[in-house]
């Protein structure tokens, strides 16, 4: 959906980056905590979080959500939580699954298998039906995560045999080794696959961040920012970000290009939202 408000998906921790790579990102559940809330404060439309055990390991674990989910809460009444349910580490159903009964107001689905530069994100068909189903059964709305062609078109035959119901939400990635590149034509080629009345957000990965984040901010589209996705501020590696950087970047585009943020209220109130307010 195009929009002169501009939806703002906040990625602060992800799998990837450590503590050696960054000081900056967050991993304990106070640090995601108050970064979120920083990030709520600057202006954020959606959070979409990951977890980490204590060791600074990705876990699945219902437990770490939670203490995440309600500091969130607390601090951040309205904004739209999103829970990972990512397989690049667990490919079990049972374990991905477990986030989804905290009952967020979204939940990721990565809507096939894909290779990243050092492992494998698997996504096999029936963990991603078992994923939308569950998701279905308890009121969460699915972010639906796009690194290629394949997984639009996957998309909308889930949506077709009506395993996804609406409202839908999709969140396509680029740059990605081995999916769709940060440039117009790849740009443009997806966002036709899907219907104008959707809502839309693009990501750019690594030093593609503020490229895709220009762009789409011009053309009226959603972004997704944060250190899940790029550690640096420049595209040359030489300084690293902080989340709020990265964040108050976006929000000068914003002015340029003379939008104004997508309020996680108005989006929630669009049937976003999995908890009375």
């Amino acid at each position: 959906m195009n929009s002169s408000k501009t939806i703002i998906n906040f990625c602060p921790t992800g799998m990837v980056p450590t503590k050696s790579e960054t000081p900056h990102v967050p991993i304990s559940p106070s640090e995601i905590i108050e970064q979120t809330h920083e990030a709520y404060e600057i202006g954020i439309t959606i959070a979409h979080l990951h977890a980490r055990d204590t060791e600074g390991v990705p876990t699945y674990r219902k437990s770490v959500y939670q203490e995440i989910f309600e500091g969130v809460r607390k601090h951040c009444p309205d904004l739209i939580i999103c829970g990972s349910s990512s397989g690049r580490n667990v490919p079990e159903l049972e374990k991905r699954a477990e986030v989804i009964e905290l009952q967020p107001d979204m939940c990721s689905l990565t809507l096939s298998s894909l290779n990243f530069q050092r492992q494998a994100s698997t996504n096999a068909p029936d963990t991603i039906l078992g994923l939308a189903s569950k998701m279905r059964d308890f009121g969460v709305v699915p972010e639906l995560e796009c690194f290629d062609m394949g997984m639009i078109n996957y998309g909308m035959y889930l949506i077709k045999k009506k395993l996804i119901e609406g409202p839908f939400y999709w969140n396509l990635l680029f740059g990605n080794i081995a999916g769709m590149q940060a440039n117009f034509s790849h740009m443009g080629t997806a966002i036709r696959e899907i219907p104008t009345d959707h809502f839309i957000s693009l990501a750019g990965l690594g030093s593609n961040q503020l490229t895709i984040n220009g762009a789409s901010i011009a053309m009226g589209y959603g972004i997704r920012v944060g250190l899940e996705d790029n550690i640096w501020f420049d595209h040359k590696g030489g300084k690293l970000a902080t989340n709020n950087e990265l964040l108050l970047r976006v929000h000068e585009l914003m002015n340029i290009h003379s939008k104004e943020l997508f309020s996680p209220k108005e989006l929630g109130e669009l049937g976003f939202y999995n908890r009375k307010k």
